[in-house]
């Protein structure tokens, strides 16, 4: 599982400087970029599937410590996604904006042409929409950050509850044990004091017939 591991994050780290050509790259290069990012997303949510089955059957002593990690690798590729997607998203936009002005800027209009006012009113109305949509994109888009990380906090206070779950178990084991061997002891003194008397009884009952 290590082995599987290490190589999963190796591609989780290259994923992400991949993110980053991809508000350099130009309108030629970006459909590849973004092709070959999702193949490398798709890959390593194949391999977190392989690693799930593989820390099911971790030692129960690892195979918390196992999981946690499984979900760190699988929270990072999500968000990867999600930005992917989310990039894609913006850049469809903006293309479609930029064919929208071209196509205004391309027409030619005459002074009788009484069609003037309806094309250019619709293209602004069309404007307005997409900005109007890629604001409620952003907005959903940080509204969706403020789940994910609250999200991560929550997993981060269960981490830290569960840790002192495992302290206090720990520390009630301890207790019982050392409640066993003090019984055990409490049980064999008994046996010593009763033993310790009846000789005593015993070595008196002696002297007294002796002196007698």
């Amino acid at each position: 599982m290590e082995g599987l591991y290490q190589q999963t994050n190796k591609q989780v780290h290259e994923v992400q400087s991949y993110m980053g050509r991809l508000e350099t790259s130009d309108k030629e290069s970006v459909h590849l970029v973004e092709n070959e990012i999702q193949a490398r997303i798709d890959n390593i949510f194949s391999n977190l599937e392989r690693l799930e089955i593989l820390s099911s059957k971790e030692p129960p002593n690892k195979r918390q410590n196992a999981k946690l990690r499984v979900d760190q690798l699988k929270y990072d590729v999500q968000h990867l996604q999600t930005a992917l997607r989310n990039f894609q998203h913006r850049r469809y936009l903006r293309e479609q904006q930029e064919r929208q002005r071209e196509e205004l800027l391309a027409r030619t209009f005459t002074t009788n042409d009484s069609d003037t006012t309806i094309p250019i009113d619709e293209t602004l109305q069309f404007n307005e929409s997409l900005q109007s949509a890629h604001r409620g994109m952003d907005e959903l888009i940080g509204s969706g950050t403020n789940i994910l990380q609250g999200l991560r906090d929550q997993r981060v206070t269960l981490k830290g509850t569960h840790k002192k779950i495992l302290d206090v178990a720990n520390m009630l084991g301890l207790s019982n044990t050392v409640m066993r061997l003090i019984e055990k002891r409490a049980f064999q003194d008994k046996f010593l004091m009763l033993g310790g008397m009846a000789v005593t009884c015993l070595i008196m009952f002696l002297i007294v017939q002796y002196l007698t």
